[in-house]
Formats: C-alpha cells, sequence, structure tokens
C-alpha cells in the first residue's frame, strides 16, 4: 500500500472526515473498569480502601495501605452481545476476546525510625482503561424516502460534490503526470490515453493526488463520480451542480462496524503513610491507543435508477500516546470509617490516524478497486481529556468484611482539540461542549468473609456524557466474586457485566440516519495476587 499525507485539509472536509471526530474524542476519554477480580467484583468502589494494585489506578494512596510487597496479575474474557435496530429490524452479533488486562507490583520500605512517616512505597501497574473490540450489524429497509434519495448513500457523495466545480476533482492525465514524475514515453507524449491504457493508474494516482494536493471532502467527490453514482448537470470543467444515478424510495443497508484495540495506561506510583491514619499518594501515568474500526456498506435498490447496488468500506487505524497524573489520599476517622479523595489530571494526547477506502457500485469500472491500496496518513493532533474528581467512604467490619461507595465526576464538554488557537480546532471544541455534558458516576461494593473465602458483590451507575442523553445512554452494571487466600497467595475470581443504550448515524454527512444498539458487555476475570 502507499502512504499519502494529508496536508492541505479543509475546515469543511475534517468537520466530516474520520480523522478528529468528535464521537472519536469521546471514545478516547472514557475508562472502563477494568483491573482486578477483587477491584472488579466491587464495580471499582475501591476509593478509600487501597490495597489492591487495580485501587491504585482509583487513588495512588491504596499502595501504601499494604502491610508488605505485593504483586499481581489477572486475565480476563469479554464477551460483547449488540442487539442493533435498524428501521424495524433486529440483528444480534456476539463478540468474545480472552487478554491479559492488569499487572503490577507495589513495593514496601517501613520506616525503622520514630519517623511519623510509617512507610514509603513505589510502584507500578499495568490496567487496560478500555476495550474497543465490539462489533454491530446494522440490516434493514431504510423507508426514509424524502424525494431527495437522503436515505441513501448517495447522499454521502452528493453533500461533498455539490458546490465544487467538477475539474477540481477530476484530474488531468498531465497533472497526474507531472505530479508523480511519471517517466514512461506514452505518459510524456500523450498522457490521456496512457491512463485509457492504465485505467487502475489513474484510480489510484487520481485518489493519492486529491489527498495530497486538494482534501479529504475532494477525495469523497472523486469516490462518488468515478463510481458513476452522482453524473454533472453539464460536462463541463466549470460544472457546480450534480445528479445522482439512484432512483428514489426505500434502500436496503447491511451496515457492518468492527472494531478492535485497548486503551492502556502503566501507573508509576509513589505512596506514604503518615502516622497511623493519613495516606498519600501520586501518580504519573503513561498512557496508550490502539484502535482499529472498519465499516462496510452495502447498498441494493430497486427504485428504477442506474445504479442499484453500491458497496462502500472505510478503515481507520489510530495510534496515540499521553500523559497524565492523580494525587489522592485515604483517611481512617475511626479504625473502622474511611474517606478517600482523588484528583485525576486531564489526560495529554498526541494522536495519528491513518484511513483507507474502497468503493464500488453494479455501473463502477472494474479497475476502481485500485484505490483502497492508498493510504491516507493525517496530521498529527492533540487531545486534551477532561479531568476527574472522585470522592469515596469505606467501612469496615474488623475481618469480617467491608462496605465501599465511590461517587465520581468528569466533565466531557471540557474536552478539547488542541492548539485551542487553532480556529478548526475552536469550531471542534465548541460542538463537544454544546454536544457533551458533565457526567457522575455511582459505585458501590460490599465484601464478606468467611474462613479463607471472601464473597463479594457490586453495582454501578454511569450517567450518559450526551447532553440528550440519547447518543449515548446511561450504563447500569453489577458484579460477583468469590476470593480464596492461601496466606500469602490469594485467588479471585469474578463475573461482570453492563448494559448501555446507543443511538449511531452511520455516517456523519448525507445517510445521518441511525441505527439503535443496545449493548451488554459480560467479564469473567481470575486474578492471582501473592506478598512479596
Amino acid at each position: 500500500m502507499k502512504k499519502i499525507s494529508l496536508l492541505a485539509i479543509g475546515l469543511f472536509s475534517m468537520a466530516f472526515s474520520y480523522a478528529q471526530e468528535i464521537s472519536d474524542a469521546l471514545l478516547y476519554s472514557q475508562s472502563e473498569i477494568q483491573g482486578t477480580a477483587r477491584f472488579r467484583a466491587l464495580s471499582g468502589a475501591f476509593g478509600a480502601l487501597g490495597g489492591d494494585m487495580s485501587a491504585v489506578s482509583i487513588n495512588p494512596a491504596s499502595s501504601a495501605v499494604f502491610t508488605r510487597s505485593h504483586f499481581s496479575f489477572t486475565l480476563s474474557n469479554l464477551n460483547a452481545k449488540n442487539n442493533t435496530d435498524y428501521f424495524g429490524n433486529n440483528v444480534k452479533t456476539n463478540e468474545s476476546t480472552f487478554d491479559v488486562n492488569q499487572g503490577g507490583a507495589a513495593f514496601v520500605f517501613s520506616s525503622r525510625s520514630n519517623s511519623p512517616w510509617k512507610k514509603l512505597t513505589l510502584g507500578i501497574a499495568y490496567d487496560k482503561t478500555n476495550d474497543y473490540n465490539n462489533s454491530w450489524n446494522a440490516i434493514g429497509v431504510n423507508t426514509n424516502d424524502d424525494g431527495n434519495f437522503s436515505n441513501s448513500i448517495a447522499s454521502y457523495f452528493y453533500d461533498y460534490t455539490d458546490g465544487l466545480e467538477k475539474y477540481i476533482f477530476t484530474p488531468s492525465g498531465q497533472e497526474l503526470v507531472d505530479y508523480f514524475y511519471i517517466n514512461n514515453s506514452q505518459a510524456q507524449n500523450d498522457p490521456e490515453q496512457f491512463f485509457d491504457n492504465n485505467p487502475h493508474l489513474y484510480y489510484e494516482l487520481g485518489y493519492q493526488f486529491l489527498g495530497e494536493v486538494e482534501n479529504y471532502g475532494v477525495q469523497q467527490a472523486f469516490l462518488g463520480y468515478q463510481a458513476y453514482i452522482l453524473d454533472p448537470v453539464e460536462d463541463t470543467d466549470e460544472n457546480t451542480e450534480y445528479i445522482a444515478n439512484v432512483g428514489t424510495g426505500n434502500f436496503t443497508h447491511d451496515y457492518l462496524y468492527t472494531s478492535t484495540g485497548y486503551n492502556g495506561k502503566i501507573a508509576f506510583n509513589f505512596a506514604t503513610q503518615y502516622e497511623d491514619n493519613l495516606y498519600l499518594g501520586i501518580n504519573l501515568n503513561s498512557h496508550f491507543i490502539n484502535y482499529d474500526r472498519t465499516t462496510s456498506l452495502l447498498e441494493d435498490n430497486d427504485n428504477g435508477g442506474a445504479i442499484t447496488a453500491i458497496d462502500f468500506d472505510n478503515t481507520l487505524s489510530t495510534t496515540g500516546n499521553g500523559f497524565s497524573f492523580q494525587v489522592g489520599g485515604i483517611y481512617k476517622l475511626t479504625p473502622e470509617f474511611r474517606i478517600g479523595l482523588t484528583y485525576d489530571s486531564p489526560t495529554w494526547y498526541t494522536i495519528e490516524e491513518e484511513t483507507t477506502q474502497y468503493i464500488n457500485s453494479n455501473n463502477a469500472p472494474n479497475d476502481i478497486g485500485f484505490i483502497s491500496t492508498i493510504v491516507n496518513v493525517y496530521p498529527r493532533y492533540k487531545l486534551k481529556t477532561p479531568s476527574k474528581i472522585t470522592g469515596s467512604l469505606a467501612y469496615v467490619f474488623g475481618n469480617r468484611g467491608l462496605i465501599s461507595f465511590d461517587y465520581s465526576n468528569k466533565d466531557y464538554s471540557k474536552t478539547e482539540f488542541q492548539p485551542t488557537n487553532d480556529a478548526f480546532y475552536q469550531e471542534q471544541n465548541e460542538i463537544m461542549s454544546n454536544v457533551f455534558t458533565s457526567s457522575s458516576t455511582y459505585r458501590i461494593g460490599g465484601e464478606l468473609k468467611h474462613k479463607q473465602f471472601s464473597f463479594r458483590g457490586g453495582y454501578r451507575f454511569e450517567e450518559s456524557p450526551y447532553e440528550d442523553g440519547i447518543t449515548v445512554g446511561d450504563l447500569e452494571g453489577y458484579s460477583l466474586g468469590l476470593g480464596i487466600s492461601f496466606g500469602k497467595t490469594k485467588l479471585d475470581l469474578t463475573y461482570d457485566q453492563w448494559e448501555r443504550s446507543y443511538a449511531t448515524p452511520l455516517y456523519n454527512l448525507g445517510l445521518i440516519d441511525t441505527a439503535s444498539i443496545n449493548r451488554k458487555n459480560s467479564n469473567l476475570t481470575l486474578s492471582l495476587a501473592f506478598n512479596i
């Protein structure tokens, strides 16, 4: 595949391209309960408890609760079930993955003097903070016929093309020969005939040329025109009006969404205990994103137009790294009652994205598929996710058990593309400030001990990050777990489940009808922990 850099990306094209979508900004800003089986069994309500390696990712003071050096390692199996409704037709999909989602160690150094600083702990902890493995399929007959083919993917290409002069997205053979320095005698003498003889080169180089010289939006116009989905009203270079070659009416859609990857965090932890009741800590966090997404649309119709079938595929590959910090404390008001407080800074990400596209129709030339060999490389950009505050309460019943509660708040409307003085980023940030909102999360967990066994359960509720509460709905989940202590070694097993609804548009321009998705995630987690 050939990679090209899209350096000249206009505002219009960027607003609807794969790069810098606000839905992806939200995706990279959210975190999901992962971690040890004990942590998950209490639904993550560990902010005032400590004494668990995944609790360190919630409150950095947690490692100071350990009395001895500690290590833990966790395996998990994720099962994601999606129930997708599209115009009354329901499709179920199921995705299962197995992974290592946690590992870490804390080293305890106790004071040998009479200092009020009782101990110092140094730790390193890896936690997967979000799992991007997901798949859903929207199949149905789109009946939103308004007489202007807005319920067809043709409307996507039309909206990018309308108003553009035809010569902008139909580069001449001479332009391509000159731009790519094609050293071929026929290409030099008769470039148009050269590309007539090698049409695959025209589609490949034409798409690449428009990505490098023009922008993403012009590439979409090129796709729609070359696949014969659109035709100019007048076949002149200056033409700016176009017609779609699909008849109006109903359209059958088969839209498949598949994503893989994860968001991870490595925390470098420093914590201390002051006298008998106060624990303080700080985390310096390194974040990394690895995310791949593929969408594929098959559209069919029998509305009488020249185009009766369209196949349109898009892939996105994202990598990123970032930094954040956390400061937190735990205080024992009494031997049984504890409170905790944590501040999570924003995460400052640097993100890189690449895309590929494929287009075909029943009237498209065979060689148009060569467009998929071109990889669009977008300019690196920065994203600042919102900060978070967490307050925690816990009551410990000696050796018999405990109950714990966490409340956190995160204002997603503060999500920012940077630099903020850039005109395009200002526009996107303004959209996010209006579309996103503050989201509160409530977590409660309990543990009951009997001999070497621990029985655990938890519940959590997370508010929608969207102002409308519909695009992404509220999240509700529960957890059940069992732990067995073998002295210095502990084995924990947890089952947890959460459910959330989504209203997802197929595209951000043109065909914007939504699929209603009910997602249910189930996790089986096994952890091994031992004192060093």
